[in-house]
């Protein structure tokens, strides 16, 4: 089957045929990027319109080793990326429209580009399911967080509350608890049927610190420049309320961006990609990083590991396909 007979014309300078491309420049996708230009495979990364993933809206990142200050997000994805240029890494700032693994070379379509690639590291992440309310956006970062064990410290002695009811929901608070002053679980349906599992629910039920808030949605985030405070509403009287917090965490799960890859490389139920032990997808020569495979840490420095995993694989399978064989 042949794909794309056309491209649309550009003036960037980018060469159609590549050793290995990387789609996506988050952590993951850019520590791939400086392991495989040390290793003189001259990777290109496309990197997105809007690059540099969810370290892109978080503002003080302070868990990344050999930062012993606070590092703003958008900064340490500049730093990686330096470091991958001075490297040798190619950048595109394009969207990948197509793709396709069914021959090698790879066929890659962006906006702009049809390129070849014998091996393709896919670091495409995963984004937080937001609530979609307005200021949502403007606050994250700013009291509005999506991952407790990134932001617990900054909820230090304030009332917060966790939007959810689920394992990941009571893990969360389980764990802001130990910052925060008090801890609020709302969920939308009865308390009887939370979906969290029993042990933990007990575990949030004897904690004194959090308290459970049943049958209520939130309907507005209020705050400036900060959050400070969110609207209630109880589903089965209509009654509204205003809560005054200073942190809000968001536990509605995650949407892995696989959308492209779906019917091309094996996913899980959940959207997740699933790869073996050496980072190999279903497709030989295709491999996967980050959050797009990780949906139990989420961390920037878990992303970064495999990335280098997945750039040191692709460097052994160009080498020698017969070396890595996929394990499922």
């Amino acid at each position: 089957m042949q794909l794309f007979l056309h491209s649309k014309p550009s003036s960037n300078e980018i060469n159609p045929n590549q050793e290995l491309v990387i789609i996506g420049s988050g952590p993951a996708g850019l520590t791939a990027a400086i392991y495989a230009a040390r290793a003189q495979l001259n990777p290109l990364v496309i990197a997105g319109i809007e690059a540099g993933g969810q370290l892109m809206t978080t503002t003080e990142v302070e868990n990344f080793p050999g930062f012993p200050d606070i590092v703003q997000g958008p900064e340490l994805i500049t730093r990686m990326r330096e470091q991958a240029t001075h490297l040798g890494a190619i950048f595109l700032e394009d969207n990948v429209i197509d793709i396709n693994f069914t021959q090698n070379p790879f066929l890659i379509l962006t906006g702009q580009h049809q390129i070849e690639a014998k091996a393709v590291i896919i670091a495409t992440g995963a984004e937080p399911k937001r609530l979609g309310l307005s200021n949502e956006q403007e606050l994250s970062g700013r009291g509005v967080s999506y991952c407790a064990t990134c932001d617990a410290p900054f909820f230090k002695d304030v009332d917060a509350a966790v939007i959810g009811a689920g394992d990941v929901a009571l893990e969360e608070a389980l764990f802001l608890a130990k910052y925060a002053r008090s801890v609020k679980i709302i969920y939308r349906g009865p308390k009887e049927k939370m979906r969290a599992t029993k042990a933990l629910l007990k575990k949030g039920f004897e904690n004194e610190k959090i308290e459970f808030i049943d049958n209520t949605e939130v309907e507005s985030i209020l705050g400036r420049e900060r959050l400070n405070g969110i609207t209630i509403k109880n589903t089965a009287t209509g009654q509204t309320d205003v809560l005054h917090l200073g942190g809000l965490l968001v536990a509605i799960g995650y949407l892995p961006q696989t959308q492209l890859f779906k019917g091309k490389v094996a996913l899980n139920e959940d959207g997740y990609i699933i790869h073996s032990k050496y980072s190999m997808t279903s497709i030989p020569g295709v491999f996967a990083a980050g959050d797009v495979v990780d949906f139990r840490y989420r961390q920037a420095i878990t992303a970064a590991a495999e990335g280098c995993k997945a750039a040191l694989d692709a460097e052994k399978w160009l080498q020698d396909p017969k070396l890595l064989i996929p394990s499922f």
